[in-house]
């Protein structure tokens, strides 16, 4: 009796998601530190910058790029620059909507986000979704209508810098998978904190609000290294497994950041933030699961069709 072969698509190794949650753990940081110092009176562009430009330090430190600068070498210098754009737009955003906003509700809202990439990947990179993904991206939009509130005096300022931030990001990684074909790994990772880091530059004398103390200085340094650890993370989790297997561990961040939010600045998100968060990581998770089976189908199909032609030959 042949016994199937048990495929290993959804095996993650201890290891991948060990460096899974700890990606998200620096990020936590991260976030937590950015609204550390702007609650302390700190620029936001002042925080932006140091972020960025600790991480292209980082990543010139750590891969070494005075050997081979030719992994480096932009092919397309102009969509480095708009994707850079994005992510500096995304920073900023953040940054801002921290000023107000609990860490569980930009996190909630910026959860959005894979629902909104699946939804523009349609017309910008031709992979369409299907009724029951449109319904999950509604669902969760749904989610995000329960945490701000329009309407009720709970929607504000810092819940559009949020939704900006998440949209943001959105497009910055649809052309993160869009230059990824032409653009080696090493240049998407350096200018996507370089590009930032020199837009950002001839604003910083119009910046007011810089660190009053040395711990301050340290946590603006350590925003680099809580960025670029995490992006290391995230690179070292995707070595060892698969994105589908991967993919539900970036809602690990909410528990982190409920953590966090209740332990340094100690605001505990109210019913409807939680209400409104399980709506879109439920909504999120629908949409991974989904697509995972529509790979599964697809490869079974392939498979099939694979097996018939082999016969008939």
């Amino acid at each position: 009796m042949n016994v199937p072969a048990r495929s290993d698509e959804s095996a993650t190794p201890p290891a991948a998601m060990l460096f899974m949650l700890s990606t998200y753990v620096f990020f936590t940081f991260l976030d937590t530190s950015s609204k550390y110092l702007v609650l302390a009176g700190v620029s936001a562009l002042i925080v932006a910058w140091a972020r960025f430009t600790v991480h292209v330090l980082l990543v010139g430190v750590f891969l070494r790029g005075w050997r081979e600068p030719s992994r480096f070498r932009a092919n397309n210098l102009s969509a480095h620059i708009l994707r850079g754009g994005l992510l500096f737009g995304s920073t900023m955003c953040n940054v801002m909507a921290l000023k107000t906003l609990q860490l569980a509700e930009t996190t909630s809202i910026y959860f959005f986000g894979p629902m909104v990439i699946t939804a523009l990947a349609g017309p910008l990179l031709g992979e369409w979704a299907g009724w029951r993904r449109w319904l999950a991206i509604l669902s969760g939009f749904v989610g995000v209508l329960v945490i701000t509130r329009p309407g009720v005096g709970v929607f504000g300022v810092g819940h559009l810098f949020a939704l900006g931030s998440m949209l943001s990001n959105s497009f910055y990684v649809i052309m993160t998978r869009r230059m990824s074909a032409s653009e080696t790994s090493e240049s998407l990772i350096l200018f996507s904190a370089l590009a930032p880091a020199v837009l950002l530059l001839p604003m910083l004398p119009f910046s007011h609000g810089l660190p009053q103390d040395g711990w301050h200085w340290f946590i603006l340094v350590m925003l680099g290294v809580f960025g670029a650890g995490g992006h290391w993370l995230l690179v070292q989790a995707y070595r060892l497994a698969t994105t589908t297997a991967l993919a539900p561990y970036p809602y690990s961040q909410m528990v982190w950041m409920i953590l966090s939010g209740w332990i340094i600045f100690h605001q505990f998100p109210d019913r409807w933030t939680l209400v409104g968060a399980a709506i879109i990581v439920a909504s999120g998770l629908y949409i991974i699961h989904r697509e995972h089976r529509l790979r599964l189908r697809n490869r079974t199909t392939v498979d099939a069709e694979a097996e018939a032609l082999a016969k008939k030959l």
